[in-house]
């Protein structure tokens, strides 16, 4: 039978996977302050101009949804794909006139299966979600077909050697090596840049995958 300690670390995981309840309010407010620099440098990574048609898959608190649409501008698309309700009413209150005005769109979905149309994207981002995923080589087949030719893909996690040191990783992350990532989206025909961001104690990875 599961301790007190394998509770909570059961819990804290469940909640970065997926924020809800209560809970799931300050989980939010962690998650955009604690993934903001990893978030904004995907953001920057993919380099959308004026305009584009991007997204955010598994955006969690919200913070890159407002980084895209300082990017794409008025005349830009953002995407938010998120599996957790809670989440997206939060993006739905938060965002709300520039979901009026057909400028963010929103919706229920993950990775594996991407609520999107084929060649739909200029640019994606995804950051510290992969970890909560069976079939990687699936979710990267996903981005691939919702990206346009010459489209980035921005994929972001954490360094899996410093991850696998935290006591919450044990209770239900997947902690792949980033030669792994980087295998699935060139199988997914996507050709792969790789950055490191120093961000202690936590280093990140950026992998960077274009189609076409």
């Amino acid at each position: 039978m599961p301790g007190v300690k394998d509770r909570l670390l059961t819990t804290i995981a469940d909640q970065l996977g997926n924020p809800h309840g209560t809970l799931g309010k300050a989980v939010a407010f962690v998650l955009n302050r604690g993934n903001r620099r990893a978030i904004a440098a995907a953001v920057d990574a993919a380099a959308p101009s004026a305009g584009a048609t991007v997204a955010d898959i598994g955006f969690g608190g919200g913070v890159g949804l407002r980084l895209l649409l300082d990017r794409v501008g008025p005349a830009g698309v953002v995407h938010g794909v998120e599996p957790s309700p809670d989440m997206l009413a939060r993006a739905r209150s938060g965002v709300a006139i520039e979901v009026a005005a057909g400028r963010v769109v929103l919706a229920d979905g993950t990775l594996a299966a991407l609520p999107l149309p084929d060649a739909s994207l200029d640019a994606a981002i995804t950051v510290n979600t992969i970890y909560f995923l069976d079939d990687l080589p699936a979710a990267c087949a996903e981005l691939a077909r919702v990206l346009r030719q010459g489209g980035i893909a921005v994929i972001g996690i954490g360094d899996p050697e410093a991850m696998a040191k935290m006591p919450f990783t044990p209770y239900g992350f997947t902690l792949r090596p980033v030669a792994d990532v980087v295998a699935a989206l060139s199988g997914a025909g996507l050709t792969v840049e790789q950055r490191t961001l120093p961000n202690p104690p936590i280093p990140h990875h950026l992998l960077i995958a274009r189609k076409g």
